[in-house]
């Protein structure tokens, strides 16, 4: 199975409070060129919006982002999320993610959380927050002692900055919602929505 740090360049970070836009707006993305999309269980729309997702856009991965709980790892499992992902980990949330039969990319923003991870067999991570954590030079710090561990760094990064991190050897993909803007969701601007999916997609060639 291809991970989902393979799929784009670019993991596109949903929040959606009408869980009716799901489906053109991953429908938007993926014909942007972003088929990997992450939403995020910070509204009561969004297990309906993966639900949706999952059933009426089979051309695109949908997981859960903003994981925190097991309760939550259960609520986006049965939703019909393909990943999860979740901003920082402990030891119950980890087990319950690494349990659950998907993916999931658990958060770090230290070595020794890194470090902890690559201990348990754990090599795909999230970088979180990115750009208030170190940034794309903290990242390749870690490239050499840590060769093993490779992420999607997320927070604060744009079309301006993901060009540094996607250079670096342990970053496969930039998570961001810089193609999202909320004005363009709420007034339901697919075209535009996909044409800057299209930018996005292409800061990784």
């Amino acid at each position: 199975m291809t991970s989902v740090l393979d799929l784009a360049p670019v993991l596109p970070v949903v929040v959606l409070e009408d869980a009716s836009d799901a489906v053109p707006l991953a429908r938007a993305l993926v014909a942007g060129g972003l088929p990997a999309v992450e939403v995020t269980l910070r509204t009561a729309a969004a297990p309906d919006a993966i639900r949706a997702i999952a059933a009426e856009v089979p051309e695109a991965a949908v997981g859960a982002g903003t994981v925190l709980t097991p309760e939550d790892v259960r609520t986006a499992v049965d939703a019909g999320a393909g990943f999860l992902v979740s901003p920082g980990w402990t030891e119950r949330l980890l087990d319950a993610m690494r349990g659950s039969g998907v993916p999931c990319l658990p958060g770090v923003s230290t070595t020794s959380e890194v470090v902890a991870l690559l201990e348990r067999g754990v090599t795909e991570m999230k970088f979180f927050p990115a750009e208030a954590a170190g940034g794309a030079a903290y990242l390749k710090s870690l490239a050499s002692p840590l060769p093993r561990a490779r992420f999607c760094p997320t927070g604060g990064i744009g079309p301006d900055t993901a060009p540094a991190y996607l250079a670096l050897p342990n970053v496969a993909c930039v998570g961001g919602s810089w193609m999202l803007p909320a004005d363009a969701v709420r007034d339901r601007d697919w075209a535009r929505i996909e044409r800057l999916a299209r930018e996005a997609a292409l800061l990784g060639s």
